[in-house]
């Protein structure tokens, strides 16, 4: 049960931006440019950073919605998602997006945890400094949230189905603003 009022049906992050929409605003404009916006790394493969910070910091609600959005975007390539998630050092994933979620992993144990050996090995893997910038602020960001869904309890749906919708919505259409009547 969430610890302020806030609407029912609608689960995780929605819900604190229906909540507080002045502030919801400007955190759905940051994960779109982040997540939908230009750059040098796939959308997927950002969505991926999402759900590993997520996944790594349990919090159910993001980690799930975001690997359901990355397996829609990766498409056929979808069991990369599990298989990260799983097992990072033998996922099948290119050299590059393993130095990035590595990095990704250390941001958020703690943001010093990124040492310049992890970032030579980034670009040795081919990461220029707008990959790992947009790897960071993604993991950072994440790390954000995940406290903001989790401090609050917002409700967590338990049906993999529910996520599955919201991978595709959020794969489909980018991060836009909930109805502020739902």
């Amino acid at each position: 049960m969430p610890h302020i009022t806030l609407p029912d049906s609608v689960p995780g992050i929605r819900s604190l931006v229906i909540y507080r929409p002045e502030t919801g605003k400007y955190l759905y404009e940051l994960v779109q440019i982040l997540l939908r916006g230009e750059s040098s790394l796939h959308a997927a493969d950002r969505e991926l950073i999402a759900a590993y910070v997520s996944y790594l910091n349990n919090c159910d609600f993001c980690y799930q919605s975001h690997a359901a959005a990355a397996r829609c975007l990766y498409e056929e390539q979808q069991h990369l998602v599990d298989e990260v998630l799983k097992d990072l050092g033998s996922a099948p994933v290119s050299p590059k997006l393993k130095a990035l979620l590595a990095i990704a992993g250390k941001v958020q144990k703690l943001g010093k945890e990124v040492k310049p050996e992890d970032i030579e090995k980034a670009r040795t893997a081919g990461a220029g400094d707008r990959d790992i910038h947009d790897t960071v602020l993604i993991a950072a960001t994440f790390c954000m949230f995940n406290r903001y869904v989790d401090g609050l309890a917002t409700t967590t749906p338990e049906q993999l189905s529910d996520y599955i919708a919201m991978g595709e919505r959020m794969s489909n259409i980018g991060y836009v603003l909930p109805n502020q009547t739902t």
